[in-house]
């Protein structure tokens, strides 16, 4: 009965990332609030932090300006200010970042404008009206998925050795293999689960704000407004839905992903 301590292994291990993964959702579910319905939709900014976080509304924030010839954005990483005239507190916190010579790398500006107020101010709204997750609590799911997948393998691996173990066993090994698949079944079950009922693709986004930025997604591919449907794309895809290669090769020249 040597496969017994490790049956009851691959058992604690798919209990313990089940659970995990029950409180992400619980926790998730709890964020989500009831705040979004009478809302019409997103701003950009709104998609921009729901999709990607702070370092994406500052990459949003570069790019609207650029497209606006309001700032050039270099091959080299570099930006420069047209106009000093920001028209937002978005457009003033880049400007301020840039600093009072008007020309600076992106990637400090970048990371000036993500921790910025103006950013902290937006997440705080859209936590209160129930779009996004506080601090946390998204990046709890994936890490709680990410778990989850690993003890596939990991049960997986205990089965074999249980069945490859050269020891005699008063029971067949196909029974022991049955014993091992239900932890197994398990695992799977949960993972199937999840595909459907979590969205860990943005940690930012509540599911109503998943919700949201899914009706973003398809009014901006019927938008008639190029310039609208085009900020829509970079704000929930990001920089990799830039189309002109100067400003791909601006936003190469970048620094680690910051964290809100």
């Amino acid at each position: 009965m040597f496969w017994v301590p490790l049956l009851l292994l691959a058992w604690a291990i798919a209990g313990v990332a089940g659970l995990r993964l029950c409180r992400a959702a619980v926790r998730e579910a709890a964020a989500a609030g009831d705040g979004a319905g009478g809302r019409r939709g997103l701003t950009l900014y709104e998609a921009a932090f729901l999709s990607g976080g702070p370092a994406r509304v500052a990459d949003l924030t570069l790019v609207a300006m650029a497209r606006q010839r309001r700032l050039l954005l270099a091959h080299t990483g570099w930006a420069t200010v047209v106009d000093p005239r920001g028209r937002d507190d978005m457009e003033r916190t880049v400007i301020g970042a840039i600093g009072p010579e008007g020309q600076s790398p992106i990637a400090p500006v970048r990371k000036a404008a993500a921790t910025a107020e103006a950013v902290r101010a937006l997440a705080e709204r859209l936590v209160r009206a129930g779009l996004a997750v506080r601090e946390g609590d998204g990046r709890t799911v994936a890490r709680a998925l990410r778990r989850m997948r690993l003890a596939v393998p990991a049960v997986a691996g205990l089965a074999a050795v249980a069945l490859l173990m050269p020891v005699p066993s008063p029971v067949p090994r196909p029974l022991v293999a049955l014993w091992f698949a239900l932890p197994l079944a398990f695992t799977l079950g949960c993972l199937a689960i999840a595909r459907f009922e979590l969205s860990p693709a943005s940690p930012w986004a509540s599911p109503a704000g998943q919700r949201l930025l899914a009706s973003a997604s398809r009014a901006a591919a019927g938008d008639t407004d190029d310039d609208r449907a085009y900020l829509t794309s970079v704000a929930v895809r990001g920089v990799h839905a830039v189309g002109e290669p100067q400003v791909r090769a601006a936003f190469a020249h970048r620094e680690p992903r910051v964290e809100w």
